[in-house]
């Protein structure tokens, strides 16, 4: 449900209202700054984070294009604050300088909606029109569903990335962007995702969040109102304690099991089912670094089984609510799993135990049918990915 800026205006806590006044107390300080800093970039993703698609941007301009100025904005304890502060100038993310620099740079670039001093403050100001700069959407995934909290309407957003042709075209085309604002350059961590051989040897389950659980567990959209009741808690679970999964400590292969960052605070529910089952979770695990080393990926509906399947590595689909997922979660785009997806697709646990022990019996390689629909799908094979990205920025 599309939500409007009087929606959002109700959305706004007592503790953003003190990101207004460092708004108006940012406003002469950054026209200082702007006189004196004319083409200033400010790089995020979230707030803690600095391990996607901004980082390895802010890692090339750093290293490739050293005289273009630009600020990585992290919170100062972050476990990822030393990896972007040996490479160039950082900003304490929330703070009345990030203000300053937000309102001062030419570019704000950033992977997330929401990558802004205070998302639901900026939103207003932005969507509104009462502030008008260049944001730049480098995206952390690539878009296969209806996602109306990102049509132009919704972000005013400068420069919308995307990856591959018919995400480029069903963006362009549903989305409502101007002519030329949605572009496909691919995403930059792409220039570091490679597959990599490893001695631990495993198995990644990496489910995508449902938002009818992560934010309040109620009976709106199926009748639960703890996590343990939902059929989401319940069919991971049911798979996890399955007899099959320990047996595959017999081959020295384990399952990690790594949860959604919207569904990590549930972590402890599947924590102990299994001797040889890792709960995964952040900032210990480092998610491109699990998919680049794992054997194999089962998921349900996310993204980032287009990141593993872009190594051709198997993916194993368990979509045991799919219609529940339609209807509380996302709705359907151009992407249609049963003649787009790179794997089977398992509506149970005994038929993903199946397909499973099928993709084991091939040593872990891709059936051809998947890997002629990878092909087809992905566009760019290179690592050009970074260099797209900074030349695309550079010439708005």
């Amino acid at each position: 449900m599309e939500q409007g800026i009087l929606d959002k205006l109700k959305m706004v806590k007592w503790s953003d209202l003190l990101h207004i006044f460092k708004f108006l107390l940012a406003i002469p300080f950054a026209l200082i700054c702007k006189c004196r800093h004319r083409d200033l970039w400010l790089i995020c993703d979230y707030e803690l984070e600095a391990r996607d698609n901004p980082y390895w941007l802010f890692k090339y301009i750093r290293e490739k294009h050293p005289e273009q100025e630009i600020v990585y904005a992290i919170d100062y304890d972050s476990p990822d604050y030393q990896r972007v502060a040996v490479l160039g100038p950082t900003v304490r993310y929330g703070s009345l300088k990030h203000w300053i620099f937000y309102l001062a740079a030419s570019k704000n670039i950033s992977s997330q909606k929401g990558g802004k001093p205070n998302a639901a403050i900026c939103y207003v100001l932005e969507v509104s029109g009462l502030l008008k700069n260049t944001r730049i959407f480098l995206q952390h995934g690539i878009i296969k569903d209806d996602l109306s909290y990102l049509y132009y309407k919704n972000t005013k957003m400068r420069m919308f990335v995307t990856s591959v042709p018919r995400e480029y075209e069903f963006v362009r085309d549903t989305y409502g962007y101007p002519k030329g604002y949605v572009q496909m350059l691919g995403l930059a961590r792409y220039d570091n995702l490679f597959p990599e051989v490893s001695e631990d040897k495993y198995i990644l389950v990496m489910p995508t969040w449902r938002k009818w659980i992560a934010h309040t567990v109620t009976d709106a959209v199926e009748k639960a109102d703890r996590f343990e009741d939902t059929e989401f808690a319940r069919a991971w679970k049911t798979f996890l304690e399955n007899p099959f999964v320990d047996e595959l400590a017999a081959q020295q292969i384990r399952l990690v099991f790594y949860l959604h960052r919207n569904m990590q605070k549930f972590a402890s529910f599947f924590t102990g089912i299994s001797e040889n089952v890792t709960v995964a979770v952040w900032p210990e695990y480092d998610c491109q670094d699990l998919m680049k080393k794992c054997l194999c990926m089962i998921t349900d509906y996310s993204s980032v089984a287009m990141d593993v399947a872009y190594m051709r590595k198997p993916v194993l689909y368990y979509q045991f609510d799919y219609e529940l997922f339609r209807k509380g979660h996302m709705g359907l785009g151009y992407y249609d799993y049963h003649k787009d997806g790179f794997g089977p697709i398992c509506e149970t646990c005994p038929q993903l135990i199946e397909s499973l022990q099928d993709v084991m019996n091939r040593k872990y390689v891709m059936e051809e049918i998947y890997q002629k629909r990878c092909d087809e799908f992905f566009y760019f094979h290179d690592r050009d990915y970074c260099k797209r990205n900074y030349e695309a920025i550079k010439a708005i």
